[in-house]
């Protein structure tokens, strides 16, 4: 009687069968107990992560519901959204931002591609050297560069203004007309980021197989076509990127405006949306306000992130 019959007679058990059971619990959470193992390294990083990056995060969301001009505060939903409908200094705010960003960030990106066109070139002797010289504006600190620019743009001694009285062009009030002001800010920032793009867009252009220039050499292409024909296209998927960091970046610009035309200029007229959310937070002290505010820089940095997805997986189609 070996097998088991209908009636409910039980087959004999082989000898270890009854170890092996509980030897297959024992393996499976043996592994189950391996695959957790790298989320226990990782949790210190996601307590510290929930502290100081979720919990602030949900906190703005309430304080932006909030009015927070009175005392005690209270609930009221729209009061801070609706306010940025009918605030003229955050339009004004605004309207630098987009202005610095529709102007500054093409100059600077096309003046990146071409430095980095030079700096690939096998022409071009000591190239590391150069490719230091062009980055190192990014290490140099904020206040440290925006100190030089104010000086350098200063309307009674600076040697922005004594070049241009040396050509016998009149000078500019760089740091209080408001149209001055704005071009300053721009110049500062593609001084310093220019470089930084440059090398991102470097590393694009190393990528590009040599074979594609040999070719379109033989059969008779121009340089300018091998720029515009494989040079770009093959480097869009770096300019996108360059681009949204760019234009993420400018949407929360705050140092440039805030050192070197002294907290925006006279009239706002360097107010950038980063200067007036912290002039709203830590000046006037109205955080839901500022919380209203930095969920709309939020809003369109989350829009024209989904823009990069969008572009890239478009140019991989």
């Amino acid at each position: 009687m070996g097998t088991a019959t209908r009636a409910g007679i039980q087959a004999p058990r082989t000898p270890g069968a009854s170890a092996a059971v509980p030897l297959d619990i024992r393996g499976g959470w043996r592994r189950r107990r391996h695959a957790l193992a790298p989320y226990w390294f990782l949790l210190p990083y996601f307590l510290v992560f929930a502290v100081f990056w979720c919990w602030p995060i949900i906190d703005s969301a309430l304080l932006s519901l909030q009015n927070t001009r009175v005392n005690p505060w209270g609930w009221n939903l729209a009061v801070n959204w609706r306010r940025l409908w009918v605030d003229r200094a955050f339009h004004a705010a605004l309207g630098n931002t987009l202005t610095i960003m529709a102007i500054q960030v093409p100059v600077m990106l096309t003046l990146a591609t071409l430095l980095a066109v030079a700096l690939n070139s096998p022409l071009l002797k000591l190239r590391p050297i150069y490719r230091f010289a062009f980055f190192a504006p990014v290490v140099v600190s904020d206040a440290a560069y925006s100190a030089v620019f104010r000086v350098l743009f200063n309307g009674q001694f600076g040697a922005v203004n004594h070049a241009f009285a040396a050509l016998g062009l009149p000078t500019v009030e760089w740091l209080q007309d408001p149209n001055a002001m704005l071009s300053t800010v721009m110049v500062a920032m593609t001084w310093r980021w220019t470089g930084y793009n440059a090398i991102i867009l470097l590393a694009g252009l190393q990528s590009i197989p040599r074979d594609l220039y040999e070719a379109a050499a033989i059969d008779g292409a121009t340089p300018f076509d091998r720029f515009f024909r494989i040079t770009l296209p093959l480097l869009k998927p770096i300019l996108i990127f360059c681009l949204v960091l760019s234009v993420i970046g400018t949407t929360q610009l705050f140092t440039e405006p805030w050192l070197i035309t002294d907290r925006g200029g006279p009239g706002g007229g360097a107010e950038t949306l980063g200067t007036y959310l912290y002039k709203q937070g830590f000046v006037s002290m109205n955080f839901g306000y500022a919380a209203a505010i930095a969920y709309t820089i939020a809003g369109m940095a989350a829009v024209l992130a989904a823009l990069n997805l969008v572009l890239t997986r478009g140019k991989q189609a």
